[in-house]
């Protein structure tokens, strides 16, 4: 299976959830980090998906193994890309990690499918 376990990924990408954004970590990359940020409707570009873009993307290789490790910074968070059938929660206090393989260029929306606090009704 594409999602295994795998004992030497070529990125280890961190997932941080807060309310209302995500902040990312490459801890291969001499620990890059940034926070991603939904956009605001009245800002969006016409081209632009409601709930779904983001003010920095994340950029991952293809064809690779990707370990994602996921935790949360207040309140449970969940976490999930749809179309490469992922989804991890994101709990405060716990590191929980999932692997997978982009087998195509792409560009990919994940979301937050889940109630995760406050006025979250998307």
């Amino acid at each position: 299976l594409l999602v295994d376990e795998v004992n030497e990924p070529s990125v280890t990408l961190k997932w941080i959830g807060h309310q209302w954004h995500w902040s990312y970590a490459y801890s291969d990359f001499n620990n890059i980090w940034f926070a991603s940020y939904m956009i605001p409707t009245n800002e969006l570009s016409t081209d632009g998906f409601r709930v779904l873009d983001v003010d920095n993307r994340i950029v991952l290789p293809i064809n690779s193994q990707i370990r994602i490790l996921v935790t949360a910074a207040d309140v449970i968070h969940s976490w999930t890309i749809p179309v490469l059938g992922v989804k991890v929660d994101g709990t405060p206090g716990r590191l929980n990690q999932t692997n997978f393989l982009i087998n195509r260029p792409c560009l990919f929306y994940g979301q937050c499918p889940e109630i995760c606090g406050a006025k979250h009704n998307f």
